[in-house]
Order: C-alpha cells, then structure tokens, then sequence
C-alpha cells in the first residue's frame, strides 16, 4: 500500500488542507482582530503546524518514493524561501512553535 494510500494519512492531509484554508482566508484580518479572535487565529496555527509536524515525520519515516518526494518538495520550498539547504525541519517547525507561544503572550499582554 503506498504512503498516502493511508485512510489515516489522507485524513490528516484533509484536515491539513482544511486548516489551511481557514488560517489563509483570514490572515489579512489580523491586524483588526480583536484579541479574542487573534488568540483564536494563533491556535489555528498552532493546530496547522502541530499536524504538519506529524506529517513530517510520517514522511521522513516512510520509504515510499511518494512520501520521499514529497518530504523533497518540502525541503525545496522552504529552500526557494531562504532557507538553507539541509536545514533540519523539524527545528524549524519547532523555532515556528516557539514563535507561535510569544505571539500568544503578547496578545495577552
């Protein structure tokens, strides 16, 4: 069965997808948010990225040339965004986490 013949794995890219869409749809609201809203937009980031974080890993641990091209497409696009190759990116969807937590403390601030 290949990588994304999983129901699991098309499930969580689904969601994936869907979170996206709402993060996306709403981003340029941001500034005008009220906090309540703000904090509500931040948790949606962080409920994208936590997925994110376990699709990756589901690809870095998976030998299906589906998954490994994808998790190359990937690293290409976070390269074509100035990141440098063979950046680790578990450390920077950990570093994005992080910032994710201070823009939390600041709305509350």
């Amino acid at each position: 069965m290949s990588f994304f013949d999983s129901e699991i794995v098309r499930a969580e890219m689904t969601e994936i997808s869907e979170l996206q869409e709402e993060v996306y749809g709403s981003v340029l609201k941001f500034p005008s948010m009220s906090n309540t809203d703000k904090l509500y937009h931040v948790e949606l980031m962080e409920k994208l990225l936590d997925k994110q974080k376990v699709l990756y890993a589901r690809l870095s641990l998976s030998d299906d040339p589906d998954a490994v091209e994808m998790k190359e497409k990937i690293c290409q696009s976070a390269i074509m965004m100035g990141l440098p190759p063979n950046v680790d990116m578990n450390v920077v969807l950990g570093r994005m986490s992080e910032m994710l937590q201070v823009m939390k403390r600041q709305i509350d601030s």
